[in-house]
């Protein structure tokens, strides 16, 4: 199901909710003195919502951060390959093209095998590692022929092994960010936070009930972002796989 599609259906879930809630209300209760609000209730109310927004604006910030060092992984596999590519012109055509080949199957392989299963929460299978194992085999048996080929041999070994630890960084980060206790937080304080619009005694006017809608779908909309952002290589699509979909089309 499209992000948008479920961010949609979710909105419009929580607002029915919340309409429904004050206009149940408003029927049933015909006789609420609502010319004033204990001080006490506005102060919970209050202090409800600011620790709720620091807990909501820390986690943000924390998916947030975890993607970005995602995409810098990703980066950085794909800049490591893409130097062993352009690297490669001291030595003969035809080991060129073997091991440009090598690395096109395993750019290949990670876009189209490894990222559905980090999506789906999986752990890719050891075709990967034994893929890059090989382009690693490939330069470390090849002996330099001349004085160019050994002033590249080890710095082609150093590129490998980059793209090997940025491999690994990868597939270490494909779960979810956040633990399950902090994502039961936030959806019990979010239902907290909305339910306590409920204890003050206002007035159930349309100006209220649309200002209650909006914090309600605003309150949706951030839960929406931390869970979207909770994937650090994404929900759907291929968008954080670009620096390697680059090079596997290139190679191609």
């Amino acid at each position: 199901m499209p992000q948008w599609l479920i961010y949609t259906l979710a909105s419009v879930l929580v607002c029915a909710l919340v309409v429904g809630a004050a206009a149940l209300r408003q029927r049933r209760v015909t006789d609420e003195d609502t010319s004033e609000t204990p001080d006490v209730l506005e102060y919970m109310v209050m202090m409800v919502g600011v620790v709720y927004a620091i807990v909501l604006g820390l986690a943000i910030a924390g998916v947030w951060e975890a993607r970005q060092a995602a995409d810098d992984t990703v980066q950085r596999e794909a800049q490591s390959l893409y130097e062993i590519n352009q690297r490669l012109d001291v030595y003969p055509a035809a080991f060129r093209e073997q091991v440009r080949t090598h690395i096109d199957a395993y750019a290949r392989h990670t876009v189209t095998s490894e990222w559905p299963e980090m999506e789906a929460g999986r752990e890719p299978d050891a075709k990967g590692a034994a893929l890059l194992a090989r382009v690693r085999s490939d330069l470390a048996h090849r002996e330099p022929a001349d004085e160019l080929q050994a002033q590249a041999y080890q710095p082609l070994l150093d590129q490998v092994a980059a793209a090997d630890d940025a491999r690994h960084q990868r597939i270490e980060s494909a779960g979810s960010t956040l633990p399950g206790t902090v994502w039961f937080g936030l959806i019990a304080g979010g239902v907290v936070t909305l339910g306590l619009l409920y204890t003050l005694q206002i007035r159930r006017t349309t100006r209220e009930v649309v200002l209650a809608t909006t914090f309600s779908a605003l309150v949706v909309f951030l839960l929406f972002l931390v869970w979207s952002f909770d994937a650090p290589f994404g929900r759907d699509g291929l968008d954080s796989a670009q620096p390697l979909l680059e090079l596997y089309a290139a190679g191609g």
